[in-house]
């Protein structure tokens, strides 16, 4: 089941968004992670995070406003359709979609690009001194 994050569920969030950079983004310093837990789960608060509920959270979306800052799905649950199920929730509810993602993130990339996501910007993330790609979704 989707549905909205509970605010005592931020740090069970959190986890599943450290973890699941640190294994995704395995080429940037894994302390950059680590030190921006805080400071994300403060944004937690700020945006809409939808959970995936089944015994127990297996992963979640964020949002701001149409902007995709994640999608995140705990190991262990990966390759089971849930990203999936959490991307086409927000297809139902958007008419437009916006994300960025690391060009050596290659799984996330070409499970968006699969997804009818297609790159609109490629730069240099400035904190990280990465490529990565601006993607774009659109109803219809």
């Amino acid at each position: 089941m989707i549905r909205k994050m509970r605010p005592t569920e931020v740090d069970v969030v959190g986890d599943i968004w450290l973890n699941g950079n640190l294994e995704a983004h395995d080429f940037i310093d894994k302390d950059y992670w680590i030190n921006h837990l805080d400071e994300v789960k403060e944004q937690f608060k700020q945006a809409d995070i939808y959970v995936y509920d089944s015994q127990g959270i297996q992963g979640f979306a964020g949002l701001t406003d149409n902007y995709i800052a994640g999608i995140f799905v705990k190991k262990e649950a990966r390759n089971q359709g849930v990203g999936k199920q959490l991307l086409d929730y927000l297809k139902q509810r958007y008419d437009k979609l916006t994300l960025d993602v690391y060009a050596k993130n290659k799984s996330a990339f070409k499970f968006y690009q699969n997804n009818d996501f297609r790159i609109s910007v490629e730069s240099i993330d400035e904190d990280s001194n990465e490529k990565d790609y601006q993607m774009v979704w659109s109803k219809g």
